[in-house]
Formats: structure tokens, sequence, C-alpha cells
């Protein structure tokens, strides 16, 4: 997908940020329940462990689910799920929830590094929310030695252990979304180009855009 995005002129290599290790969960009951996801990581692990929403509407054990990122969208239909709604982040799918869906009770199925964003403002409104961890995020803190003259990050705690050991002083910054870009802009003052629809496609038309 990138060499086709950006062509042969362009050269790229991947590093290893962080590494994501499954948390083994028990399956319980969740009935009555609204089910969020916010990384393609959480809705496999949440899988792995046996879960199993219910998404019969007539049911009385019905399950809504609520996605960040298309991608997490994808990753659900890949297991057969669809979704009621999908936002670009966390902000917009908190401010959704309280206009829309207060009475609800919500279930958040994460990584143990997840932003409080909902966390911290769900809960002020008296809405039912909890978070379920069902993987660990460890950060690597790699030290790049090469020379670049861009860095792409696709998520927070990529920045944050990129930044440990490496400068982003001179470097063209690339960003999925503007939670990640918020990470970097701790780290440096440079500008950063972020992806305003939050996925890969869109970056990467970005990265293309700023190749000069």
């Amino acid at each position: 997908m990138i060499s086709k995005k950006l062509g042969s002129h362009f050269s790229y290599d991947f590093v290893d940020v962080i590494k994501i290790n499954p948390v083994l969960v028990e399956p319980f009951d969740l009935k009555n329940k609204s089910l969020i996801f916010t990384s393609v990581n959480a809705v496999q692990s949440f899988f792995e462990n046996g879960f199993k929403p219910d998404e019969d509407f007539t049911s009385r054990k019905y399950n809504k689910i609520y996605t960040v990122g298309i991608t997490t969208k994808r990753q659900l239909r890949k297991y057969g799920y669809g979704t009621f709604k999908v936002t670009k982040h966390a902000k917009e799918l908190s401010e959704f929830i309280i206009e829309s869906s207060g009475k609800e009770k919500f279930l958040h199925f994460c990584g143990n590094l997840a932003l409080d964003v909902l966390n911290k403002t769900l809960p002020l409104q008296n809405i039912s929310y909890k978070k379920i961890p069902v993987y660990e995020t460890q950060l690597l803190y790699p030290q790049v030695a090469a020379d670049y003259d861009a860095v792409c990050f696709f998520s927070p705690s990529g920045v944050r252990s990129f930044a440990k050991f490496n400068s982003l002083d001179d470097k063209k910054i690339f960003s999925i979304g503007e939670t990640t870009e918020k990470e970097i802009k701790k780290f440096t003052k440079n500008p950063v180009f972020t992806s305003k629809e939050s996925n890969l496609d869109d970056l990467l038309d970005l990265i293309a855009r700023h190749s000069d």
C-alpha cells in the first residue's frame, strides 16, 4: 500500500517502537452493555479471549458497538460484527455519547495505556463507564542511528517510545491523528502534519503532498 501510494522515489523503514502483549480475561456476560473499542488490538484481544457480543437488537442482551477509527471498524467486520457508531477520535466519541447515548452502560475494551479521554468525561455526566484492559502495550525505546528526513507516528505510546532516545528536530513529522499529534508536541516545537481522516490512506496522501 505504501509503495503504491508514495511511488519508488521514496525509501522508508519500519521501526518497532511498541510491543503488544495480550491479557487473559475470563469472558463474562455482556448483557445490556454497550461496547467501546478504540484500537484494532483491543478488538483482536477481545475475541481471542472468547467474548461474543449479541447483535440481535430484539434481544434483551443486545450490545451496541462503538469504535474509534475506520481500521477498528474494519477489524470488527473481520469477526463478523457491525458498528453502531464510528468516530475519528475519542473526544468526538465522548461528545456523541453524552449527547445521544447517555442512558447506556459502557464497557471500554482497551490497552493498559489507553488515554483517559472517555474516563474523564463520561462519569462526570453520570454515564456508566468501565475500562476493561485486554492487552498491554510495552514501550521498546529504540535507538535509531540512521538519519531520516521524516518520521511518522501512529499512536501516542509510539511517540513516547521513540522520543526517549531519538530527537525529532530537523525532521518533517507526520501523525495519524489529533491525539497522536498532541503527544508529539510534548517533545518538539516543529510543525506536525496530521491526517484529518485519522487513517493510513489519508496519511499517505498527506506525506505525498509534503514530499519536497
